[in-house]
């Protein structure tokens, strides 16, 4: 930790002493609330691009998958990148090109392949904006770790997914559901460009903290073997890479049913694109929250085990729940959705804290742990759109939702392999007596 950052921590005002109390590293903020508008802004086509794809230009819904899969792959790579390059160039920098790519192949994609409904553009521009969002948003999460105490890490990492899912999809969501009928599709997609700019600035310009403005990797270490060591951790600390594949399977399913729910819920269940939306904004609402509860949690009775039953076995009875309740009591019970709908949602944030627990796994690489995190987090984007095209057409959404379930199931029986050693676990009860010591002093 750079000398500003000791200092900024070590004589905190009274806003900043509260936010360290609630978890929240408080130079980084700014960096908070530019992630969320960030991600209202990338979150606002969550729930309706498969369909508006397939409408101009994609012609199927499943073309329309095999655009978001291919996403999918640049989300996988760039969410690695993000972890491996912010170690040489430093957090901030990978920020500042996720922003510019995001932006950048986003107005081409809506300016020339949509507007001149062209598949093979489609797919090259809306697949290159893929590399946009991982490396803005998970080089934060670099930049978080690389400053939070390792006691509060859990809650630290809660408010990052706070401030992620609290933009993708929740908020993004709830502007569409308002913005769509004014503005028509087209035009809210134009509109996320200036929300998601706007959230870049704020956070590149807000904060001021000097750690993600630095290169974290040592000086000898050469680009070639950063690279190198950022994939070769999976195989020298098999428990990094049991982690990578459970976070993948956390957010795979996520990913998955937003490309085939909509026409379910939409037109097969008959609840309209606004309710549908607002079950969206339910749903992810309800785990923002929860980011937050269980990353305070999790610090307190361990991450393995809110990572287990909260997680792993929760989300595999809720998404069960999420499809089938609605399928079978029909449009005139919308309220058992939402309530089925929170379910699910507060039950995702119970794997909060694998952002925790990998790099705690790998404490004298944490930057390749975090690269190999970040790589199961953009490889679920890819994963769940992936199951979605190979098994929707042969067993229907029923048969793609139990798959999803038995994911889940296999995530919490991996999770029981992921002990941390000895020695960090001491490290973490003695940091976490300091920071009560300093607390009460702080109180005094």
């Amino acid at each position: 930790m750079s000398q500003s950052t000791t200092s900024e921590l070590s004589q905190p005002g009274p806003f900043a002493r509260m936010l360290n109390r609630w978890g929240l590293p408080a130079p980084l903020f700014l960096g908070y609330v530019g992630l969320l508008l960030f991600m209202i802004g990338d979150g606002v086509e969550s729930a309706f691009i498969a369909p508006f794809m397939a409408d101009n230009g994609a012609g199927t819904d499943i073309r329309a998958s095999h655009v978001i899969t291919v996403y999918g792959v640049a989300v996988m790579l760039a969410s690695w990148l993000s972890g491996a390059l912010s170690e040489l160039w430093g957090p901030r920098r990978v920020m500042l090109a996720g922003l510019v790519i995001w932006v950048v192949f986003d107005a081409l994609f809506l300016a020339v392949a949509v507007a001149g409904e062209s598949y093979p553009l489609m797919i090259l521009f809306y697949g290159l904006r893929g590399f946009g969002y991982p490396m803005f948003a998970f080089g934060f999460l670099v930049w978080i770790t690389a400053v939070a105490p390792v006691a509060r890490l859990g809650a630290a990492v809660g408010w990052f997914y706070f401030a992620f899912t609290g933009g993708l999809p929740t908020l993004g969501a709830l502007v569409a559901n308002f913005t769509n009928p004014v503005l028509g599709h087209y035009g809210t997609l134009w509109l996320s460009i200036g929300i998601l700019g706007l959230g870049g600035l704020v956070c590149l310009l807000g904060v001021r903290e000097r750690t993600g403005r630095e290169r974290l990797a040592p000086p000898e270490v050469k680009p070639v073997q950063s690279l190198v060591s950022s994939l070769s951790i999976a195989w020298k600390k098999p428990r990094v890479g049991v982690g990578m594949i459970v976070r993948v399977i956390n957010t795979a399913p996520e990913f998955g049913i937003l490309v085939f729910f909509p026409t379910i819920f939409i037109s097969e269940i008959g609840f309209g694109e606004s309710r549908w939306l607002l079950l969206v904004s339910v749903i992810f609402g309800t785990n923002i929250f929860f980011n937050l509860i269980f990353g305070v949690l999790s610090d307190k009775i361990g991450w393995r085990t809110t990572i287990t039953y909260f997680g792993a076995i929760g989300c595999a009875i809720s998404i069960l729940l999420l499809y089938f309740v609605p399928v079978y009591a029909g449009a005139e019970y919308y309220w058992l959705a939402l309530l089925v709908g929170a379910l699910y949602g507060a039950t995702l944030a119970g794997f909060v804290p694998i952002s925790a627990l990998l790099p705690s796994l790998a404490p004298e690489n944490k930057g390749g742990a975090m690269a190999l995190l970040n790589f199961g987090a953009g490889a679920a984007t890819f994963a769940g759109p992936a199951v979605v095209s190979l098994f929707l057409g042969p067993f229907g959404g029923a048969g793609v939702v139990i798959i999803f379930a038995a994911l889940y199931i296999m995530a919490a029986i991996l999770t029981r392999f992921l002990k941390l050693p000895e020695e960090t676990e001491q490290a973490i009860e003695k940091d976490s007596t300091l920071q009560q010591a300093g607390e009460k002093v702080a109180v005094t």
